[in-house]
C-alpha cells in the first residue's frame, strides 16, 4: 500500500522503540494492534534477551539493530529500511497495554490538526528529579521559543512530511528534544496531547536510574548544542 492522495489510502506505520524489553514488548505490539495502522515494526537496538521473539509472537515485523546504535540511531536506520508512510507513530516497548491510547494522536494528525502530536503522561510516581526533562524544555523554549511540558515523550505521531524535515534523526535519546527543535523552525504545527492511562517504567532513582538520566542529559546537550550552532 501506498501513500495516497486527496481522499486515499494514508499508509500508517508504528515504530516501537525496544532494547530488553521482553516483558512488555508483546502488551505494545498488542494495544498498538488495536488502533488503525499498516504495520507495526519494533527496532530492537541489540536485546539481548527474547524481546524480538516477544514481538514476533505478538505480530510485529522485527527490525534487529547489531550491537547498539542507540534509540536515535536505531530508529533512523529502521526508518532507513523501510517503505515511505504518510504517518508514522512512535511509542517505546514498555507502555504495555495503555499504548491503546496514542489513538487520540493519531486522530489529531489524520485530521490535519497537527504535524506532530507528542504525547503527554499523567503525574507517575518512580521517576527522578526532573532535571533532564526541564534542561530538554529550556533547550526547546531558548531555540524555538516553543514551550513544552513533555519534551523528552517519545510517545509521538508524525506527518511523512514533517519526519522528512527532520531528518536524520538525532543520536540517542537526543531524538526527541531534536525532533521538537527541528519541526518548530521548520514551521511545522506541534501539539501536546494528554493521554489518560498512559504509563511506562519509571527508571526510579537508583544508581542505574541515575547513570540512564546522565547518559539521557548528555546526548540531549549534545543535541541542543547542534541545533544552537546550526543555521536552519
Amino acid at each position: 500500500m501506498t501513500g495516497g492522495g486527496a481522499g486515499g489510502h494514508r499508509r500508517t506505520v508504528a515504530l516501537v522503540a525496544a532494547r530488553d524489553e521482553e516483558a512488555t514488548v508483546g502488551q505494545t505490539v498488542n494495544a498498538l494492534r488495536r488502533l488503525p495502522l499498516d504495520e507495526i515494526v519494533v527496532v530492537d537496538d541489540g536485546s539481548t534477551d527474547a524481546t524480538s521473539a516477544e514481538a514476533l509472537s505478538a505480530g510485529a515485523t522485527v527490525l534487529r539493530i547489531r550491537g547498539h546504535a542507540g534509540k536515535g540511531g536505531a530508529m533512523e536506520g529502521a526508518i532507513g529500511r523501510l517503505p515511505p508512510a504518510d504517518v508514522w507513530l512512535f511509542a517505546d516497548a514498555d507502555l504495555g497495554s495503555s499504548a491503546a491510547g496514542l489513538e487520540a494522536l493519531l486522530d489529531i494528525v489524520a485530521s490535519g490538526r497537527a504535524d506532530l502530536a507528542i504525547a503527554m503522561f499523567p503525574a507517575q510516581a518512580g521517576g527522578g528529579f526532573g532535571m533532564v526533562k526541564r534542561s530538554s524544555a529550556a533547550a526547546i523554549r531558548l531555540l524555538t521559543r516553543f514551550h513544552v511540558e513533555e519534551p523528552l515523550s517519545g510517545q509521538r505521531v508524525v506527518t511523512g512530511a514533517c519526519l522528512a524535515a527532520v531528518r536524520p534523526l538525532a543520536g540517542g535519546f537526543g531524538i526527541e528534544t531534536a525532533m521538537t527543535i527541528d519541526a518548530v523552525r521548520a514551521g511545522f504545527r506541534v501539539v501536546e496531547v494528554p493521554v489518560p492511562g498512559l504509563m511506562h517504567r519509571p527508571t526510579g532513582r537508583s544508581l542505574r536510574g541515575f547513570a540512564h538520566r546522565a547518559r539521557q542529559g548528555a546526548q540531549i546537550g549534545l543535541a541542543a548544542t547542534a541545533r544552537a550552532v546550526r543555521l536552519r
